[in-house]
């Protein structure tokens, strides 16, 4: 497993490290059950989410040609108030790639980089390459994962490089809104700092909030835009990034760091150049349609995952997905006999149920689990249904319950185990009782 110090004191450990640590823990020849994956973000291995045929065709079609023109430049300018120009577009291998480049030429000796918690661990691992110091700041649950502005303003100082913000979030599950990013835009001003807004899942919001591009706000703070066509397209071995300087004043178009900007990217090579000449068609010719119905499955399917949460008693989710593939959801801890903590319940889910979920530890959270909905609904039901039994099977079992006039009983299953009295007592107060495994005291609210 990869694991690598940030140099803040932080043990990073790379989501592929740790899914491969869980896929080795399962033997599905012991329980019977196939495998399902609630852990990485690729839709594509289930047959409700395949790409466009523009997209096959044009990729076919580019082997035999070799046009290129600003067709990114083109797409990416639809929704910003200015206009981008082909200079302001660098393609590269994926998004990981315009991260590591993105980190790269930004640092300096003694510089340091604001990172979001939780987040997505790239970041720290190519900071830590790159000896930029790592400092977290906070996303909110209860405010829908917006950031902590006040404590992210104590973290900068005049070594401070750079501040990421990714949107639609990811693990998080949360799109921002135009408010919250024209703060995060004047926050960076005020700091004299770039904000690199990772939009590797641009466009992909479904809830009340619509999708804003960083970009939008390049002209009050400058900002290096990273997105891929991998998750929109659903094609995620294609390896089609691009990193974008949303900068209308200029102030990131100074030769030396344009320079140093060509020069990287001439070192790391880009993606296939027949990919790259698809570009255009893909971009051109992809119906609205396509989109649409890639929105309402993921829609669908985080409605099935609240719907399903709400049932198992020790999982709680403080903000419902929006957008994305993936959301964050608290594990309670003390509801669960034999769990250690969020690490501990996902290997021993692994084991026990073939189902890989990551551990929030991954993305910066302790006691969280990230799940990824760009599943199959009907592998995405049974999937969370042996998740309800594991946690059933692990919880304390122990009810204590007291009755409107002060009686307590003591039940080490569930509600079937009380008297038909009792029973009735329950049901007739349902709305005032509080009930569930592992619940340590449960009472009538008088």
């Amino acid at each position: 497993m990869d694991v690598r110090n940030d140099g803040g004191g932080h043990e990073i450990i790379s989501i592929k490290g740790i899914l491969g640590l869980l896929m080795g823990n399962i033997d599905a020849r012991d329980n019977g059950k196939k495998v399902i994956s609630l852990g990485i973000g690729d839709p594509t291995a289930y047959s409700c989410f395949y790409t466009t045929s523009a997209a096959q065709e044009a990729v076919v079609d580019a082997l035999r040609s070799t046009k290129f023109n600003g067709a990114l430049a083109e797409y990416l300018s639809r929704d910003l108030p200015y206009k981008l120009q082909p200079v302001d577009v660098y393609v590269t291998a994926g998004c990981t790639q315009a991260i590591e480049i993105s980190l790269s030429i930004l640092a300096r000796p003694g510089g340091n980089i604001l990172l979001p918690r939780p987040g997505f661990p790239i970041y720290g691992l190519c900071a830590a390459f790159r000896n930029l110091e790592v400092r977290y700041f906070d996303l909110l649950p209860e405010k829908q994962w917006e950031v902590d502005l006040s404590s992210l303003e104590k973290l900068a100082d005049s070594n401070t490089v750079a501040m990421v913000i990714i949107n639609p979030g990811n693990p998080c599950g949360n799109v921002y809104t135009y408010r919250h990013l024209n703060e995060i835009a004047e926050t960076a001003k005020r700091l004299g700092i770039v904000v690199i807004a990772d939009e590797v899942y641009g466009h992909l919001a479904f809830g009340a909030n619509p999708f804003v591009p960083m970009g939008v706000f390049g002209s009050v703070s400058p900002v290096i835009t990273l997105g891929s066509m991998s998750k929109r397209w659903l094609v995620p071995g294609w390896r089609l990034g691009w990193l974008v300087t949303n900068d209308p004043d200029g102030s990131l178009k100074s030769p030396k760091f344009v320079e140093r900007l060509k020069k990287y990217c001439d070192i790391c090579g880009g993606p296939a150049t027949f990919i790259q000449a698809a570009v255009p068609t893909i971009v051109e010719e992809t119906q609205e349609v396509f989109f649409k119905k890639t929105i309402n499955i993921l829609k669908q399917a985080s409605e099935i995952c609240l719907q399903k949460i709400r049932e198992i008693n020790c999982i709680s989710c403080p903000s419902k997905p929006e957008g994305s593939m993936a959301f964050m959801v608290k594990l309670n801890i003390s509801l669960l006999k034999d769990i250690s903590d969020d690490i501990d319940f996902c290997f021993k889910l692994a084991k026990e149920e073939s189902v890989i979920i990551l551990p929030g530890l991954a993305v910066g959270l302790k006691n969280w689990i990230r799940i990824t909905f760009a599943v199959e609904p009907s592998s995405l039901e049974e999937a969370l249904e042996r998740v309800k039994s594991f946690c059933q099977r692990h919880s304390s079992k122990m009810i204590i319950l007291r009755s409107s006039n002060g009686e307590t009983f003591e039940v080490e299953d569930d509600l079937k185990a009380i008297d038909a009295e009792f029973q009735h007592e329950v049901a007739k107060n349902e709305e005032r009782v509080k009930r569930g495994y592992g619940v340590q005291a449960i009472g009538f609210l008088d």
